[in-house]
């Protein structure tokens, strides 16, 4: 079931139980990247086995590194070194995955060899020249389409120098690739951003022995350094962890444990947007693993109230509106959202797939540039979704049929394997009603 091409949901019971969600996708890309470059043998436990982070494995083994795979979740990396990576004779596949072409960007113009960096449909369409324009400034050579999307032609052998980067996104992908460049540029490389994004690649650039120096929204290293292998445990991704914050929150009488769950503060908006509309979720069995700080998350139904979401918490949980809006779909008062241009420049045009499929379902939404209000309270319907292959959509309105009246139609969920394998299995266990559709 897990690879189906659409879902049907309807109502089904009370979520129960404790729940062990996959591996942080982000964390996933980034342990691989890096222990492919560091000097020695890394073991990463807890990989995600995605489409997503699976294909940046295959890069780099194009690129000369092996990777084994002793058991699911589990991989060692014979590190290659920062100066290591042999020229690949294809193109690189980063298939669906914005994170994995955005940060091979940065780390692959620094090479020797010229290389090709391609992707499935979906990312063929995704603006690229925030990540290109920085590393020209740096030195690099990097093509693009004329509208600025991929394919990227990366040429190799050209010299880098360090910048100051004052970046105009609040983006880790690109806050990243500027880094990357940087292990490979003269001097030193900074980047400074409008509003603090997540932290994944300075917390795990630590971990593999580079000194670089991060506070929120600040970022510095110095090129030439070399990296150290390191055994990483990937906590369970929150973004994953998130659909099933929300279905606990809105169906009545679940009680449901998410055991050890990734709480990097730069990562948790959502946590603190639902908290602000009642949910009841508690913290338990902190710990820390890879130098991210993790969690149980015991999440109990809490009748919620519509709230104005602070434009702070929006890069926190830019990959979290999808399941927001339907927390908000079951809120009693309106939802506002504003300061999150960037979700239309996701997998899909997420804002308009949103507010598309929820009006589908008889809510009332209000779209604007950068945001929506939405008027919570409705009884959602029966309707037809189409999910634009975006995974995050698809998971979002199963959620919305368990609260629907009638029955929810998710057309084009296949993509849902690259950042969640096997969401409905899990579901289907937990409590939801989800079926397979011709």
């Amino acid at each position: 079931m897990s690879n189906a091409q659409h879902w049907i949901a309807r109502k089904g019971t009370p979520l129960q139980g404790s729940l062990t969600i996959p591996g942080d996708k982000s964390v996933s890309h980034r342990a691989v990247m890096f222990a492919a470059l560091a000097d020695g043998t890394s073991t990463i436990e807890g990989f995600l086995e995605g489409e997503d982070t699976r294909a940046t494995a295959r890069i780099f083994s194009q690129l000369g590194v092996r990777i084994e795979t002793p058991s699911a979740s589990r991989r060692v990396v014979h590190g290659v070194g920062i100066d290591g990576l042999q020229a690949p004779s294809a193109p690189l596949d980063c298939g669906n995955a914005g994170t994995g072409m955005r940060l091979l960007a940065g780390l692959l113009a620094g090479q020797r060899f010229d290389s090709t960096l391609v992707g499935d449909e979906s990312l063929s369409g995704r603006p690229m020249r925030r990540v290109t324009g920085p590393l020209a400034q740096m030195g690099a050579q990097i093509d693009t389409q004329d509208d600025g999307t991929p394919p990227l032609h990366v040429h190799g052998g050209q010299p880098l120098r360090g910048i100051a980067f004052a970046s105009p996104v609040a983006s880790a992908q690109v806050k990243s690739a500027v880094l990357l460049a940087g292990l490979y540029a003269q001097g030193e490389t900074s980047v400074s951003e409008p509003h603090p994004t997540r932290d994944y690649t300075e917390r795990m650039l630590a971990a593999f022995g580079v000194d670089i120096t991060f506070s929120p929204g600040q970022a510095r290293l110095r090129g030439g350094q070399r990296l150290h292998a390191t055994d990483i445990v990937v906590p369970a991704d929150f973004s994953s962890a998130a659909f099933y914050l929300v279905a606990a929150s809105i169906i009545p009488g679940s009680v449901l444990r998410l055991k050890q769950v990734g709480l990097n503060p730069r990562r948790t908006g959502l946590l603190h947007a639902l908290r602000l509309m009642g949910a009841d979720i508690t913290e338990e069995n902190a710990a820390e693993q890879g130098g991210e700080p993790v969690a149980d998350l015991v999440v109990r139904h809490a009748p919620l109230k519509g709230a104005r979401i602070p434009e702070a918490l929006v890069p926190d949980m830019i990959d979290e509106f999808p399941a927001l809006f339907v927390a908000a779909a079951a809120a009693q008062g309106h939802t506002v959202v504003s300061g999150a241009a960037e979700l239309r420049v996701k997998e899909s045009d997420r804002l308009a797939a949103m507010a598309t499929g929820l009006r589908a379902l008889g809510m009332r939404v209000d779209e604007t540039e950068d945001g929506a209000t939405l008027h919570g309270g409705a009884n959602l319907g029966s309707g037809t979704i189409e999910s634009h292959g975006d995974h995050r959509i698809a998971m979002a309105f199963a959620i919305a049929g368990q609260i629907s009246s009638g029955q929810v139609r998710i057309n084009d969920v296949a993509n849902v394997a690259t950042s969640f394998p096997g969401f409905d299995d899990l579901a289907r266990g937990a409590g939801f009603a989800l079926e397979s559709a011709p």
